[in-house]
């Protein structure tokens, strides 16, 4: 738990000490009536906190990932609760998800999307070198064929295999450069072709 979530069940839980000690205080003559509005208080807390953990894990299907306009000419996705974008490309006809990272220069796959899309990291030669934030790494550069966005035919796309520990694989300005305007509105990152 980081420290904001932590704050957060804090006050929450002061919160509901405050208007427990208020239906407490005010009406201890009627402790049974009192006993009962709070443990409705209780429900309704508890089910306040089950409908967040909840809405955690269904809004990525309630909320939409990208869309497309125009043909294809215009891709929008809105930004995650982590503060990121994320762009799913199909590999081969292999769904792959990115993150949209600007600081990226090129498209970077992690072992796991490489394998997924039928590469073998073992038989790759990582001869390249990569600067992280977390340090050098080893690279492969690999050609990625029949690369689509959103029903839009990107053809072969020039990638790197990313030897190191990478949760997700990088969308990096090598493929960001094929968009004529890229704008950041509000929540909503909007490429056009």
């Amino acid at each position: 738990m980081t420290g904001d979530e932590t704050g957060r069940v804090i006050y929450l839980v002061l919160m509901g000490c405050v208007i427990g000690g208020y239906f407490f205080m005010s009406g201890r003559q009627n402790l049974g009536a009192n006993a009962r509005a709070a443990m409705l208080w209780v429900f309704i807390f508890v089910g306040v906190i089950v409908a967040y953990g909840l809405w955690s894990d269904v809004k990525d299907t309630v909320l939409p990932q990208q869309a497309v306009q125009s043909g294809g000419a215009i891709i929008e996705t809105p930004r995650r609760a982590d503060g990121h974008f994320y762009l799913t490309l199909d590999v081969g006809g292999v769904p792959v998800e990115f993150v949209v990272d600007t600081g990226a220069t090129d498209v970077v796959l992690n072992m796991d999307d490489a394998r997924r899309v039928g590469l073998n990291p073992e038989r790759l030669v990582f001869g390249g070198i990569a600067r992280t934030a977390n340090g050098e790494v080893r690279t492969a550069r690999v050609r990625l064929e029949d690369v689509s966005l959103s029903g839009v035919d990107e053809g072969t796309v020039r990638a790197s295999v990313n030897e190191g520990d990478l949760d997700i694989s990088l969308l990096g300005m090598s493929y960001l450069d094929r968009f004529a305007r890229i704008e950041i509105r509000g929540n909503t990152l909007r490429l056009e072709r």
